[in-house]
């Protein structure tokens, strides 16, 4: 048989090792995001780690309770050489040994969206739609041989080569970016910025505009993830180009939540947001940007938000920041290499998405070569 039908428990064994460790932080545990892919930090964890789980190299893990909530698998494999740790609820296997399935094969199927649909219609009737391990081991896939896997997987491959070489070059920018920096914080004094930034108040009014945008924990302007009324925005505050909008709170956003309005057309927010421009002959907005956008600037914010149930970083907290704040022509210099960071990092995104849309691609020709081969 060139294409041979598989349950899943045919071919995967669970997996279910603790980490015996009870203190871990965020940074230690693994979360699995809608691209199937680990990400670190974690988004939260609980008082004890000791019962999470390891995920060694190869080994895949999922949450098969969200399935049905996020309409996707969560799931992940492991394809780097440390141990990942993952929360309890989540799923730990691995491929068996000596079976007619490649490990790489079996992740470049679960990322295509069909295999999304095909879990999602076989949840259960539960409040989240979940699927038992019993469930999804009972669900059927189809193979062509191993020497098709492998043409399919080399394929794959040499695109996830390509994409992590200019990965690597974009890594390399932002280290010069970041080196920049430091040299700045080491050799020049650094000052609060409350005297190079103006705090704005303008209200949209009845008449103004209905380009209302949130702001996303990626630090940029999107769509608002709740509905709006674009009737209804007179007292949300106005973004005016080189303007810059930040989220006061930083306990659900684990990041200082911000946003430049590098565009030329006004932005609203919601009223609770604060706005401020920039004196631009002393600071550039782009430049203060690039300070914002520091995983050390978030520590620094998480840090100094006061204490509440949604820990809150304020415009008074704002303004007491401090950085070093060289001549504009120096700032000019960064930017500019900043912006090419930030282009490519743009163009990264397109091919890894491209990587995604290539999956169904790549399996639909595997079982069109199995099926061809089949009826010679």
């Amino acid at each position: 048989m060139i294409l041979t039908k598989y349950k899943l428990g045919d071919l995967i064994e669970p997996f279910n090792k603790q980490c015996n460790i009870p203190n871990l932080t965020i940074w230690d545990i693994s979360g699995i995001n809608s691209d199937k892919e680990f990400f670190e930090p974690s988004k939260q964890i609980g008082e004890d780690t000791s019962k999470y789980k390891l995920v060694p190299q190869n080994y895949f893990a999922c949450n098969l309770m969200h399935v049905g909530r996020d309409m996707v698998l969560p799931i992940a494999l492991n394809y780097t050489a440390n141990t990942k740790i993952v929360s309890p609820a989540y799923t730990v296997f691995k491929i068996k040994n000596n079976i007619p399935l490649l490990i790489n094969y079996f992740y470049i199927m679960l990322k295509s969206s069909e295999c999304d649909r095909y879990f999602w219609f076989h949840t259960d009737s539960s409040i989240r739609d979940g699927m038992s391990w019993e469930d999804f081991c009972d669900l059927e896939i189809k193979l062509p041989s191993l020497s098709i896997q492998q043409k399919y997987v080399n394929i794959y491959n040499t695109i996830v080569i390509n994409q992590q070489c200019y990965e690597n070059n974009l890594n390399d920018l932002k280290f010069i970016c970041d080196a920049y920096i430091e040299n700045l914080k080491q050799t020049m004094p650094s000052v609060p910025i409350g005297q190079y930034i103006k705090r704005q108040n303008i209200k949209n009014g009845p008449n103004g505009t209905k380009n209302v945008k949130g702001i996303s924990t990626s630090k940029e302007f999107r769509e608002p993830t709740s509905k709006v009324d674009k009737n209804k925005l007179s007292t949300y505050k106005v973004v005016k180009p080189r303007q810059i909008s930040f989220v006061q709170t930083t306990h659900n956003e684990k990041v200082f939540a911000y946003a430049f309005n590098n565009t030329n057309e006004d932005i609203v927010v919601t009223p609770v947001n604060e706005v401020f421009s920039v004196n631009e002959k002393k600071l550039l907005p782009e430049y203060l940007s690039m300070f914002f956008n520091r995983t050390e600037f978030d520590r620094y914010a998480r840090f100094h938000s006061w204490g509440s149930a949604r820990e809150t970083f304020t415009w008074e907290d704002l303004i007491n920041v401090k950085i070093p704040i060289p001549n504009i022509t120096i700032q000019k210099s960064i930017i500019n290499i900043y912006k090419i960071y930030k282009q490519r990092k743009q163009l990264n995104e397109q091919l890894k998405k491209q990587l995604k849309n290539v999956c169904p691609i790549l399996i639909k020709g595997a079982i069109d070569e199995a099926k061809r081969l089949k009826e010679v």
